[in-house]
């Protein structure tokens, strides 16, 4: 479509407000291909230059408001990442041959923009991501095929469908509907070597509080004794109680020591297995702080424990830290970085191995993957969304988890300080999901299952190697016309 004068930015950036209303919190996710619909009608038979600039405009006319918890954190950061983001895309975009070859190439292409936003710079940023729109839709099912990336790809693939009605192209409907209709096939068929086991009763503990506050020493004693207290109202047997991220959090008010006692003592009372998340700074093997949740075990002694792998950047460590010092920049970031660990993500407890995915990790497919890889037959997501300021980080990290359960075909279990909390079975529902802020338990009787879905085997790299396989083929074929 030639669009010229107030269209050419006009339908750029509705197709972004599109992509945008289609992710949590607001979750339409019909939008996503009516997003993708438009962006096709703007970038379609287009030159390099201008393919570039209007998929910049309809990525951060997505991105920014999706990611607006951002910038409470970091302004500049927010700006600039926005920025950066929409490049990728605008490069995907450009380099995509602009004639009827891109419906082949385009969603390849988005999706490997995307891969690489997840992991440049700095570890990545994969929150509002357009996978996440479509996990209650049947397209979030293929997701066990070949994760994120693949759902990305076919909700590409449909808004270009779109276009193609419009354009009264048969061989792209044809064979997209093929595509989709052997994805949603597929993605029904049982997972391969799945075996059901015994049930475990599970108690998320939610302490409660109020949202929107900041890591502060005075808050520890506090945060510790909310969930202590709300641990008190489990009214029932349970066989495993999961506390959030960095709940136990000792320091100048509170000794290790001490929430050693606190912690065995709960699980002996129980007489269930506890996992608690711990918080706090050590001087060696180097000083920083680690973040980790340990398996106490029925009988008050810990057996195990993961220290988180994947940290988050400018939260949890602090690139080019000496410069930011030197310039004057360095306040409001953290003191001390945290300690990555290295250990495989799984807890050895008695009701089998636990897959552990500590706050940001579940955003990162590859995580929960390789935990299942390991032998993980329930996985749990234990977080800490205190400090945002508005439920789009909590909203898309259940969303996020409920891709997670989709993929490794496992229960996942999700549990913050102040919410939210959720209980997801391995189809993606939300079984129970609490409110933010509320004191509150939520129960589940949930399975131990094995056996590997075809995403937990081979995770994204079929994505990437069609993404570069077509484009080769489309600039090729471009050339020969």
């Amino acid at each position: 479509m030639n669009l010229t004068g107030w269209r050419a930015i006009t339908v750029p950036l509705i197709a972004g407000f599109c992509l945008a209303g289609s992710v949590p919190p607001w979750g339409f996710w019909p939008l996503a291909f009516i997003g993708f619909a438009l962006l096709d009608l703007a970038i379609g038979e287009q030159s390099m230059w201008t393919r570039f600039w209007r998929t910049w405009l309809a990525t951060a006319a997505w991105l920014y408001p999706a990611m607006l918890w951002m910038a409470d954190l970091t302004l500049p950061g927010y700006l600039i990442a926005g920025a950066a983001y929409a490049a990728y895309h605008g490069v995907a975009a450009a380099i995509t041959p602009g004639g009827p070859s891109r419906r082949v190439v385009y969603p390849g292409m988005f999706a490997l923009a995307e891969l690489t936003r997840w992991w440049f710079p700095f570890g990545g940023v994969p929150l509002a991501n357009l996978a996440l729109a479509q996990v209650d839709s049947p397209l979030g099912q293929t997701a066990s095929l070949a994760g994120p990336l693949y759902v990305i790809a076919l909700t590409v693939m449909i808004g270009q469908m779109a276009t193609a009605v419009l354009e009264i192209r048969i061989l792209p409907l044809l064979v997209g509907g093929v595509v989709l209709a052997g994805s949603l096939v597929a993605a029904t068929l049982p997972t391969p070597g799945l075996q059901v086991g015994e049930s475990v009763t599970v108690a998320l503990v939610q302490g409660g509080g109020p949202q929107g506050t900041r890591a502060a020493a005075n808050q520890a004693p506090v945060v510790l004794a909310r969930h202590v207290e709300a641990t008190k109202l489990i009214d029932r047997p349970v066989d495993l109680i999961l506390w959030p991220e960095n709940v136990v959090n000792p320091g100048a008010s509170l000794s290790i020591d001490e929430a050693i006692v606190i912690t065995n003592q709960i699980a002996i009372e129980r007489n269930a297995t506890l996992i608690p998340g711990w918080f706090y700074a050590v001087p060696e093997p180097v000083e920083g702080t680690v973040n980790y949740q340990s398996a106490i075990w029925p009988d008050g002694t810990e057996r195990d424990r993961y220290d988180k792998v994947r940290t988050v950047p400018f939260g949890e460590f602090v690139p080019f830290r000496g410069l930011l010092e030197s310039t004057g920049l360095a306040d409001g970031i953290p003191r001390r970085d945290v300690i990555p660990g290295s250990a495989e993500p799984v807890l050895d407890t008695p009701q089998g191995p636990i897959g552990v995915a500590i706050s940001w990790e579940a955003y990162f497919e590859h995580r929960s993957r390789h935990a299942v890889r390991e032998g993980a037959e329930i996985l749990v997501n234990p977080t800490n969304g205190s400090s945002y300021w508005l439920t789009q980080v909590q909203t898309q990290q259940v969303a996020s988890n409920q891709l997670r359960a989709i993929e490794n075909d496992r229960w996942v279990l999700m549990v913050g300080p102040t919410g939210l909390s959720a209980v997801i079975d391995p189809d993606g529902n939300v079984v129970e999901r609490s409110d933010v802020g509320e004191r509150r338990v939520l129960y589940a009787t949930v399975e131990r299952r094995q056996g590997r879905t075809l995403q937990s085997r081979v995770g994204t790299w079929p994505v990437a190697l069609f993404a570069l396989t077509s484009l080769a083929w489309g600039i090729n074929r471009e050339r020969g016309e």
